[in-house]
């Protein structure tokens, strides 16, 4: 009779044991605890998440704001829905140990997750958590100041079922006008999201917009459009003042906005773009080689959120919550990137 290993059998080191055997084989989330400090979040979600002006104690206490907002680090990193986040915080010790729950610690339900989140989208105050840990990056001197990238890449959404009719009143962005009489309908019509094409594909969602530092691949700025506009058009608000003297990395969908870089006084440093009866010169080609040694490095950020955070993709409707879920993705990587180059020393800044 064929003899197998034991089963069933819990030492007093087991669990120990199993936890050790976890973090060898590589827990994302443990590694984001040892470096980052989220307690530096906290008065800013304090601010922009509790009501202050409450006059009486009584009532249900809130969930902590800094552990709802690891559970926003949860679900971005992963790309969970909101059920999906509550039952995987219940059954993932990892994410229990994480988020500093013990086993009798009540979890926050899916509501409580999607109302948490409602109030970062109304206070805005998604951008200033990621600037502020821009600033954090900047002390650190791992925003090394050798070149700017930009790129923009797809934010896909749930795609929308409407008439011819009114999908042109929503390109036509006449989309407040519809199903006034059906409001229950009208909730779940994303009108702020739109179609565009790419290389014979059929896109439909945002872009996530992002300038980044050409050796940290920190992301520094960021912008959500919709998917429509041309990547270009947002250069504008991705650069500001710091950039000035700064080589500016960017494929050929940039070429034409010599008024912006002039405006900003970066160094163009833009891949040439060939047309129809005046092609590439061989000078031209190579000039792009060398350019895209760089520039490619974008490619790196959301190669990352593509493949590591599950793709980007939004399950939410509007601009307002697709810019706040595309903001905690692009905060996230960055989180991501410092504890890579703090445990691998990838790079020597100055001090860190």
């Amino acid at each position: 009779m064929q003899k197998y290993k034991a089963t069933g059998y819990l030492t007093l080191f087991d669990e120990e044991e199993r936890q050790q055997r976890l973090s060898k084989i590589g827990n994302p989330l443990e590694k984001l605890s040892m470096v980052i400090d989220f307690e530096m979040f906290r008065d800013e979600l304090e601010d922009a998440v509790l009501n202050k002006d409450k006059k009486s104690r009584a009532g249900a206490k809130p969930y902590d704001v800094v552990m709802m907002f690891k559970i926003m680090v949860i679900q971005r990193y992963y790309n969970l829905s909101d059920d999906q986040t509550e039952y995987q915080i219940e059954d993932r010790q990892s994410f229990r140990r994480f988020l500093g729950l013990s086993g009798g610690d009540k979890v926050p339900d899916a509501k409580t997750i999607w109302l948490f989140r409602e109030k970062l989208v109304k206070s805005g105050v998604a951008e200033v958590l990621f600037q502020k840990f821009v600033d954090f990056l900047n002390k650190k001197h791992l925003i090394f100041n050798e070149g700017r990238m930009v790129d923009a890449s797809f934010v896909l959404a749930p795609r929308q079922h409407n008439t011819p009719d009114e999908n042109k009143q929503i390109k036509n962005d006449e989309g407040d006008d519809l199903w006034n009489d059906k409001p229950h309908k009208k909730c779940q019509k994303d009108t702020d999201a739109r179609w565009t094409q790419k290389g014979g594909v059929n896109y439909f969602g945002y872009k996530n917009h992002i300038k980044s530092d050409a050796k940290s691949k920190l992301i520094i700025s960021q912008e959500t459009t919709s998917a429509k506009p041309h990547d270009s058009k947002s250069l504008d608000n991705l650069l500001d003042e710091k950039d000035k003297g700064q080589e500016l990395y960017a494929d050929s969908a940039y070429v034409g906005k010599e008024e912006t870089l002039e405006k900003y006084e970066v160094k163009d440093r833009i891949c040439e773009k060939g047309y129809r009866g005046h092609p590439l010169t061989e000078e031209q080609k190579e000039n792009n080689r060398l350019k895209s040694k760089t520039r490619s490095r974008v490619e790196h950020v959301f190669g990352f959120m593509e493949c590591v955070m599950n793709r980007l993709y939004v399950r939410t409707i509007g601009l307002a919550r697709a810019a706040t879920i595309t903001g905690m993705v692009n905060l996230v990587y960055n989180m991501c990137r410092y504890e890579q180059i703090i445990r691998l020393g990838l790079l020597q800044p100055e001090k860190v």
